[in-house]
């Protein structure tokens, strides 16, 4: 039988024990039998480095390369007109992944693509997405612009010669860019601590980087086409 002398508080069952000197009444309290104590503090987000990957890896598209200037050139008119007809998309999975809905990386995602749009003004498309989960470890970004590009050549070097991108790329080779034709690139990088692959490809109608986090160039070369023909479209 419980103590008349001991107050009792709302809920708890007659002979429960008080809470100890100093605690707030309640009908519950940290330590009470049947009350889980409370979670361990969140751990810091993956998403952090991420972040400052995402806009370091950009910049090699919006300030230091793209240097692209779009303009028709003296080329043959079959080439120039698909490359006037090229777009860029963003599909509902990539690489088997789904498009990253996160608040964080859907807005990192659109300033990618406005950034994109609004540094190359004579594009006719851009995109700018994350597929994947940063907690699973298979995220992949992907960034790009299309237009009629004056030397794509020269566009694919300016973007992985000489650690273009600040990702401290290497191991940087030629891959095959698949049947649209074009030229591609891809390499290993340092994510902030994270091992990383960063591919790019440059056509006479597009520019376009992706990054696969927690990989490697090679797997993420493995993915060009696919990801390639998901994207690049001509209208």
């Amino acid at each position: 039988m419980s103590d008349p002398s001991q107050p009792q508080y709302p809920g708890a069952p007659a002979g429960q024990p008080v809470p100890p000197a100093g605690a707030a009444p309640g009908p519950a309290y940290a330590g009470q039998p049947g009350v889980p104590m409370a979670p361990p503090p969140k751990k810091r987000s993956k998403a952090v480095p991420i972040i400052l990957i995402v806009i370091a890896a950009v910049l090699v598209l919006c300030l230091g390369g793209v240097a692209v200037t779009f303009f028709l050139v003296r080329d043959t008119v079959g080439e120039v007109i698909e490359a006037t007809q090229t777009r860029l998309v963003t599909p509902d999975t990539l690489a088997g992944r789904e498009l990253n809905t996160d608040p964080t990386f859907q807005g990192l995602a659109e300033e990618v693509a406005t950034g994109l749009a609004a540094d190359v003004p004579e594009s006719t498309s851009s995109i700018g997405a994350f597929y994947g989960d940063i907690e699973q470890e298979n995220l992949v970004m992907i960034a790009g612009v299309s237009g009629v590009m004056a030397d794509p050549d020269q566009e694919l070097a300016d973007a992985t010669e000489g650690d273009a991108t600040g990702l401290g790329m290497t191991n940087v080779t030629d891959v095959d860019a698949g049947p649209k034709g074009g030229s591609a690139r891809c390499g290993d990088a340092d994510l902030e601590g994270i091992p990383g692959g960063v591919c790019v490809w440059a056509s006479r109608g597009a520019l376009v980087m992706y990054v696969f986090y927690f990989s490697t160039g090679e797997e993420a070369a493995g993915s060009l086409v696919e990801i390639r023909d998901a994207v690049e479209q001509t209208s």
